[in-house]
């Protein structure tokens, strides 16, 4: 058992998750091969590291807030080819919309070390056990108390 490279993978799909949240894209797209691939259900599928991170981009942008937990991995190492299984538990926030969503999923990731001696996925996806979704105008108490990209944004100017 290759425990150090289960460990880098590790690090790995933790700084996938971390780049996504923090919308760190450059950082993102490091985490894979240039050609990954990546399947969410029938309908959602990428074949390169650049049209993958655009939709993330697009779709999951500042206007969006996110939190992936994965944990629990179960990875094969052999040789310079892993294969492993993630749970992620993930909440999706999107505030002008007022909707919130939660799930749960199992992630199937395929990985390599590369030539720089790096571990990348060269493919994701999950299937999900669950999802919810919820208006937060049904919860009369809920305020969003912080978000880091609404800060960023420039004040609104008064007509």
């Amino acid at each position: 058992m290759d425990l150090e490279a289960i460990k880098l993978i590790e690090q790995l799909k933790h700084r996938y998750s971390r780049a996504l949240d923090t919308k760190s894209w450059v950082e993102f797209a490091d985490t894979m091969v240039p050609d990954v691939t990546a399947t969410y259900s029938e309908y959602l599928t990428f074949d390169s590291r650049d049209t993958f991170v655009s939709f993330l981009a697009n779709t999951l942008g500042n206007h969006v807030i996110t939190e992936h937990q994965c944990g629990q991995p179960e990875i094969t190492v052999t040789g310079d080819t892993a294969v492993g299984v993630w749970f992620l538990a993930d909440t999706t926030m999107i505030p002008e919309d007022g909707m919130l969503l939660r799930g749960s999923a199992y992630y199937h990731d395929r990985y390599k070390k590369c030539s720089d001696g790096n571990w990348r996925i060269t493919h994701t996806g999950y299937e999900r056990t669950w999802e919810s979704v919820a208006a937060l105008s049904d919860w009369p108490s809920f305020r969003l108390t912080s978000n880091k990209w609404a800060m960023a944004q420039p004040p609104p100017t008064s007509a």
